[in-house]
């Protein structure tokens, strides 16, 4: 069996991916550039295709050079740079790797959430400029988490393990989400919104955690903007492409949010010094899942589950209804 490993995390290291896939199974790494190939003739004898970042894209196109692969696994959580229809319609089945990093993406959306409410990243700058004054209360949107409304849209693993964090907080949680059964929210005792509207207009901060598809591109837009108080803070931990990023980054400049942290942004990176000097705003670099620890479960995981789909195994975490 041959799979090929597109992108690895560590172009140097291979030991881990090679260990879980036996030592039968044939590997070959390549790297992508702006998320092409050079030579794609590489994908026709791949029985498998692992695909370990999402900047490299799997549209029809690419799927139509897949002659003799049985499944496309994605590393990481999100899919929607694969398309799932064209694979589907090849009999590919589409598997991500949904559970390596859930505590880090909810530690890093709640990390986020306080660094914004206490006024750290704030403090920081303004301590290291000339002549810095060394009193607090200069910074105004200081909050108590205790008691506020922290909004979750999307409750999955991750969106689960945050409000659970929030919760220990002392924030009132609320959450949307449209496509779990009911009873949901007794299970982690946190207070359920049937639509987004009125989760926006209650919350104080926002947690967006649902995936990126065509119902979600673009959700927090404008409109749902407005409909969130004066003084939110909204974090993005989830895809960039579900918050407007014009919309949010105006929102910023002119006061109407007291304050954001995004891990991920529309049309990453950050495109001019004028968006980077945005106010109230904190980004990472599509961090949230890092940690030594995930890393290794990341690339173990995918490649046992890739090498169980090109054998003709059980199939895990089926994204293109395949199973």
């Amino acid at each position: 069996m041959k799979i090929l490993i597109i992108d690895p995390l560590f172009e140097t290291d291979t030991e881990i991916e090679r260990e879980a896939a036996g030592a039968d199974t044939e590997l070959t790494f390549v790297m992508s550039r702006n998320g092409l190939i050079d030579d794609d003739s590489i994908y026709a004898d791949a029985d498998g295709l692992l695909n370990m970042r999402s900047m490299h894209k799997v549209p029809a196109a690419t799927i139509a050079k897949l002659k003799r692969c049985r499944a496309i696994q994605q590393g990481g959580v999100g899919y929607n740079h694969i398309d799932l229809v064209a694979a589907a319609k090849r009999g590919i089945a589409v598997m991500n790797t949904p559970n390596y990093g859930t505590t880090e993406v909810a530690n890093h959306a709640v990390a986020l959430a306080l660094n914004l409410l206490r006024g750290v990243q704030v403090y920081d700058r303004r301590l290291r400029r000339s002549n810095a004054s060394w009193d607090a209360r200069e910074i105004k949107c200081v909050r108590r988490t205790v008691g506020l409304r922290c909004g979750i849209i999307g409750l999955g693993r991750i969106g689960t393990a945050t409000a659970l964090r929030a919760k220990a907080l002392g924030f009132r949680v609320i959450f949307h989400d449209p496509y779990l059964p009911n009873g949901a929210d007794k299970a982690v005792g946190i207070a359920r919104v049937r639509t987004l509207d009125e989760l926006l207009a209650q919350t104080d901060v926002l947690s967006v955690h649902c995936p990126l598809n065509t119902e979600t591109r673009h959700l927090i837009g404008s409109r749902e903007i407005a409909l969130l108080k004066p003084g939110t803070f909204v974090v993005n931990t989830a895809r960039g492409a579900i918050i407007e990023k014009t919309a949010i980054l105006a929102a910023l400049r002119e006061g109407r949010l007291a304050g954001a942290g995004l891990d991920v942004i529309e049309d990453e990176p950050l495109r001019s010094l004028e968006e980077a000097a945005t106010p109230n705003l904190i980004a990472t670099c599509h961090a949230a899942f890092c940690s030594v620890e995930s890393k290794i479960e990341m690339r173990g995981t995918s490649a046992r589950i890739a090498l169980a789909a090109v054998t003709g195994q059980k199939l895990e975490n089926v994204v293109n209804g395949l199973a």
